[in-house]
């Protein structure tokens, strides 16, 4: 058995890295008493797994972990424990038991949506949207393994709008076999603006998406 967890990531911790993300999780685990799953041998660890780290600087509003578990155990009971153990800005949003064989969410994971507050030049950056939204291809410079490479990111941004004046709403590629940042499509969204650089934002992570967009923690 495992349990699904959602949980957010809020503003004030926007500046933790994953692996103190991930420690945190795994001390709150540890002291909620729930019947957490380690691994064998001889330095046991807890087998805990993100469907996809946030980056520094971003908050997330419905993060997604899954935790095995070594007995069963009621989702109410799950979440009570383990919102108790959370401090307030990381809460536990909503649990989800499932089965041993239930496919990880990072391998389900497909694009994921984000709310960014433009903190300069708005007016600007927003109002270029239209046309860039126009064009059949954007070259841009992304990071890969084998290190940069120019790619086409047009066809990884499935969704691009300006929810009012300063507050710009995307859902982009996010898996294996092609991801876009928020980074990557500012700094093109900032070029066909004309503006020099990408301007400052407050970037949040809204939802993860498994195939034809379904919320990740539904699949």
């Amino acid at each position: 058995m495992k349990m699904l967890v959602v949980f957010e990531k809020t503003e004030r911790l926007r500046h933790v890295g994953h692996l103190d993300l991930m420690r945190a999780m795994q001390r709150a685990l540890r002291r909620s008493g729930v019947p957490i799953a380690f691994s064998k041998g001889f330095n046991p660890h807890l087998l805990l797994t993100f469907a996809a780290p946030l980056s520094v600087g971003m908050s997330g509003l419905r993060e997604v972990m899954e935790v095995p578990l070594s007995e069963a155990i009621s989702e109410s009971e799950f979440k009570e424990k383990l919102r108790a153990a959370l401090p307030p800005e990381l809460p536990c949003v909503a649990v989800r038991a499932v089965d041993d064989r239930h496919p990880a969410p990072m391998a389900q994971l497909y694009a994921a949506s984000y709310k960014m507050s433009v903190k300069e030049n708005a007016e600007a950056l927003i109002s270029a949207i239209p046309s860039f939204l126009e064009k059949d291809s954007v070259m841009a410079l992304r990071k890969t393994k084998s290190g940069e490479k120019l790619t086409d990111i047009r066809p990884m941004i499935y969704d691009l709008k300006a929810l009012d004046g300063e507050t710009v709403a995307c859902t982009l590629a996010l898996c294996e076999a092609a991801t876009c940042k928020p980074e990557l499509l500012l700094d093109a969204l900032a070029k066909e603006a004309g503006l020099e650089a990408r301007p400052r934002v407050i970037c949040a992570r809204t939802q993860l998406y498994g195939r034809d967009f379904v919320p990740l923690e539904l699949l």
